[in-house]
């Protein structure tokens, strides 16, 4: 019997000048454990021309993670961050009663080409964290635990698995992994994992339950502890979830909360400039993203 629960196809999703592939939330699966929203950034190679330019926007109730595998961003918030963000690094932004960022591309490579690919990932916050004060953590590639296994090298990004801890100061119980293989290799890893778990495939492919799975795939599955996948060469894969909560997490723009009275607060406070609620970024004042219109049938 396969242990795959569902198939989740990327879509293509714009955000402003650049396009990724928008994996969750998805209208079958809105969350795997406390993950809530996955995007996949590229890989897009940008002229001289080009740049990444998100302006200043607002979170509620989330941590953001962002990890790149090529390329970089200039992370600027409300708290007074101001970090370039560069492969392997992971960038983590609790934005918790209210926060804003902007990510551009940095200044010294806005005249050049350059690429830029990665992920970016929105975890809920336990209900009694949603209106704490916001923070940022920025963890450098050298502190994130990694090692060889099964003949693969694996990454623990953020969480708890196989007996190690991320230093990602994460709020709840979860893991997100990253496994890569250069030879054809069998992964068993289902006793380490626990609560909901999913596979997204980045590179190469992986075969599981009989069926031979492709990239820009997230296969849920229907038993975290049944882990079980055979990578072919060159293949790279991201393995989340956790212990999901017990109260549904409602997404409206980028605001995220169990209370959607707390979300219409943030949308009237955002549509008004409110800066008790949410503060202009520090060196990125001048801008911002509009509260989006509904859209009209």
């Amino acid at each position: 019997m396969s242990n795959t629960e569902l198939i989740i196809e990327e879509r293509a999703a714009d955000i402003g000048n650049f396009m990724v592939g928008r994996l969750l939330p998805f209208r079958k699966k809105r969350s795997v454990g406390p993950f809530t929203f996955i995007d996949h950034m590229g890989p897009a190679t940008m002229t001289k021309d080009q740049n990444l330019d998100v302006g200043p926007h607002p979170h509620i109730g989330l941590s953001t993670l962002t990890y790149l595998f090529e390329g970089s961003i200039q992370h600027k918030d409300s708290l007074g961050s101001d970090i370039e963000i560069k492969p392997g690094a992971v960038n983590w932004m609790t934005a918790g009663k209210g926060v804003v960022h902007s990510e551009r591309t940095p200044d010294y490579l806005r005249n050049t080409e350059k690429t830029l690919h990665g992920l970016q990932i929105w975890v809920a916050l336990p209900k009694h964290l949603e209106q704490s004060e916001p923070t940022f953590f920025h963890i450098k590639e050298k502190d994130i635990p990694q090692w060889k296994e099964q003949g693969a090298e694996f990454k623990l990004i953020a969480g708890k698995a196989f007996d190690k801890t991320s230093p990602v100061p994460v709020h709840s119980e979860l893991y997100f992994i990253e496994i890569k293989s250069t030879d054809k290799q069998q992964i068993t890893i289902g006793e380490d994992l626990y609560g909901e778990s999913a596979i997204y495939i980045l590179e190469g492919s992986i075969n599981a339950d009989g069926y031979n799975y492709e990239p820009k795939q997230i296969l849920v599955s229907k038993d975290s502890t049944l882990c079980s996948f055979e990578m072919e060469p060159n293949t790279t894969v991201y393995i989340f979830g956790g212990i999901p909560f017990e109260e549904e997490r409602y997404i409206h723009w980028n605001f995220v909360n169990s209370d959607k009275d707390v979300i219409e607060k943030a949308k009237k406070d955002w549509k008004e400039q409110n800066l008790e609620a949410f503060p202009k970024v520090v060196g990125d004042e001048d801008d911002y993203v509009p509260l989006p219109e509904p859209r009209r049938l």
